[in-house]
Order: structure tokens, then C-alpha cells, then sequence
């Protein structure tokens, strides 16, 4: 009996070790995935879809977004990989195996204009849904590749391929949007579209841009010049965690061409700006230059502490209200967004 149970206890462990291996290789066959924000619909199967140089990327209309969104995974996936691929057009029934397929025929009619739906195997990745879908498809896809997919150059050694699932997703929220203030610190255009990119990553689609603020006006408005060669720029800034000023000059705003050049940008990544022009209140920057739209007549200076004053735009005053009208002129001709926001926030009502 002693030595039967000593030869059961080594069979039960081996048949132990033999179960956890197969399970193993199971998970083995299933990469990981991670997506942000998690789809409405994933499910994970076994195996993958591998790039190669056959791979070909083709796209089933002659739709010129639908083209554009192709290209900005082509473009991407080219400078990361080192590959060469390209576009062709040709219908979903004749395009070959090992092809990446954007197209907008036979899309589910739940997933509106926003959604998606990706299918990938062995033999192909299968991209569904309109042009704006499409594009939050495509950032779904770079999220299952290897992260080097964001590199802005060319990176050696990667197994380039994504696992095999099935997805389906749209947003909750039409309005799904980020804020920037660059009234109190100014960031270049560079950054602007940086942000706008982090944006679109994350399948967010307006960018909400606060352009005035007390502490410095940021915008070009042409009827107005003391907006950008006075009002965009402070004796200082406040120090953090303190009351003190550092009385290090600081200033600077976008041009109109600049602006129209970040409209552009965020437009071909399905971004909407929605330009942010404070008033009544925070408004002391402008009244630097133009004390005359006060209630005070002044004088006064670029604020270099933040928070805010009693010091507005003066509510009595009919100048004001031309002001007012002439700079949103110029703004709504810049952005085609069907917002403006115009602010309406700390307007103390001392005066």
C-alpha cells in the first residue's frame, strides 16, 4: 500500500504539470490587449494578424476622407516600421489576403457616424465604418500594435502585428472635448498640434481653446493691434505656491495664420475647436490697451497674479458692445466650429 501511494503521488503531480502546460500554451496563442477607452463590444481570439512586405492596404470606395484616413495609418505605420505600403482601391470581395481594408459598405447601422468595427485574423484586418469611424478605428488598431507604432522614426527589431479580434464601439458622448488655457502659459503651435493628437488618440473630438484670459490676450484680432503688441504680454508671473512675481517678462499670441494652419491640423484628425473669448469678466488684458471699454477709464496692466478682479468690461458703455462684435467677427471667421464660447464666469459685480 506504502509504495502504491508513493507512485500515485508522482502521476497526480505530473498530470498536474501537464495541465498547466497546455494551459499555458493556450494563453500563449492569445495576445494582450489594451484599449483607451475599453470598446462597447471585444472579443479576443486565438492568433494574429502579421505584417509583412506583401501586406497591402486597400480601400473599397472612392471616398477622398475614407482615402485620407487610410493614408494617415499607411504614412504612420511606414515611418515607425521602415515598410512601404500602399493604397489601392479595389472592392471588399476581390481584395487580396494579408490586406488591411478600410471601408464604409455593409457597417452596422447602430454604430451611427462615429463607430466601428474591426475585424482581424490570420488572413486580414477589417475596418468598418464611416470616414469618422474609420479614423477612431485606426486608433484603435495602433493601440494593438506594439507601441513603437508612435515612434516618429524608424524602429528596428519589432514583430509587427496585432492579435485577433472582433470589435465593435462608438461613443457615448457626442461632445467628448479637452481644454487648454494658453492666456496664463503660452504654448507653441508645435505643442497645439501635439495636444491635438493626444486628443484624437483617445478618440476625443473638440479641442476647447482659451484664448483670453487677464493674465495675456493670445489671438490676432486685425481691427485691434494694442491686442497683440499690449495686451499680450505681462511684467511677470506669479511664482507657485506663492504671492511673489518673478518680473520676468512674458507674452506672446497666435497669428491668424497660424490659427487657420491649427484649424486645418485638427480638422483632418476629426477635432472641432471651440475658441474661448472670456468676457465680461477677465478681461483686464484688453483693458490695458482699450481702458476707454471700462467703467473706470483706468489705467491698468496685463494682471501677473492669477485669479480674479472686480475690473471688466463696462456692461454701460455702447463701445464695449462694437468691441465685442468687431473681435467675434474675425473670430467666427476662423473657426468653423458652430460654437463660441464666450465665456461669462467671475464677473464680479462691484462696478
Amino acid at each position: 500500500m506504502k509504495i502504491k501511494n508513493r507512485l500515485i503521488l508522482p502521476s497526480i503531480l505530473f498530470t498536474i504539470f501537464l495541465f498547466t502546460a497546455c494551459v499555458n500554451n493556450e494563453r500563449d496563442d492569445i495576445l494582450n490587449v489594451s484599449i483607451i477607452p475599453e470598446p462597447s463590444e471585444l472579443q479576443i481570439n486565438k492568433g494574429s494578424f502579421n505584417f509583412n512586405e506583401q501586406t497591402q492596404v486597400v480601400v473599397t470606395s472612392n471616398n477622398k476622407e475614407i482615402e485620407q484616413v487610410a493614408n494617415y495609418f499607411v504614412e504612420q505605420f511606414n515611418l515607425a516600421s521602415g515598410s512601404s505600403l500602399k493604397i489601392s482601391v479595389s472592392s471588399e470581395n476581390s481584395s487580396p489576403s494579408n490586406s488591411i481594408i478600410f471601408t464604409d459598405k455593409n457597417v452596422d447601422d447602430t454604430l451611427g457616424n462615429e463607430g466601428y468595427s474591426l475585424q482581424s485574423d490570420a488572413d486580414n484586418i477589417i475596418l468598418r465604418g464611416s470616414s469618422n469611424g474609420l479614423f477612431y478605428g485606426v486608433q484603435t488598431l495602433f493601440q494593438l500594435l506594439p507601441a513603437e507604432i508612435y515612434s516618429s522614426e524608424f524602429v528596428e527589431n519589432i514583430d509587427w502585428k496585432i492579435a485577433a479580434v472582433q470589435i465593435k464601439d462608438k461613443p457615448r458622448f457626442a461632445w467628448r472635448g479637452m481644454h487648454l488655457d494658453v492666456g496664463r502659459h503660452l504654448f507653441p503651435v508645435s505643442f497645439i498640434k501635439k495636444y491635438i493628437d493626444y486628443i484624437a488618440m483617445h478618440k476625443l473630438n473638440v479641442f476647447h481653446w482659451h484664448l483670453t484670459e487677464d493674465q495675456g490676450w493670445r489671438i490676432e484680432i486685425k481691427k485691434y493691434p494694442l491686442l497683440t503688441t499690449i495686451s499680450s504680454n505681462r511684467k511677470g508671473s506669479q511664482i507657485p505656491l506663492t504671492n511673489e512675481i518673478d518680473s520676468i517678462p512674458y507674452g506672446g499670441f497666435y497669428t491668424q495664420d497660424e490659427i487657420k494652419e491649427v484649424v486645418a491640423y485638427a480638422k483632418k484628425k476629426f477635432v472641432t475647436i471651440v475658441p474661448e473669448i472670456e468676457m465680461p469678466g477677465h478681461s483686464i488684458a484688453v483693458l490695458a490697451a482699450y481702458p476707454e471699454l471700462s467703467c473706470t477709464g483706468g489705467p491698468y496692466e496685463v494682471r501677473t497674479k492669477w485669479g480674479h478682479i472686480k475690473e471688466i468690461y463696462c456692461a454701460g458703455n455702447e463701445d464695449t458692445f462694437t468691441f465685442l462684435e468687431n473681435v467675434l467677427t474675425e473670430v467666427i471667421d476662423l473657426f468653423p466650429s458652430e460654437y463660441i464660447h464666450i465665456g461669462g464666469d467671475e464677473a464680479l459685480k462691484d462696478l
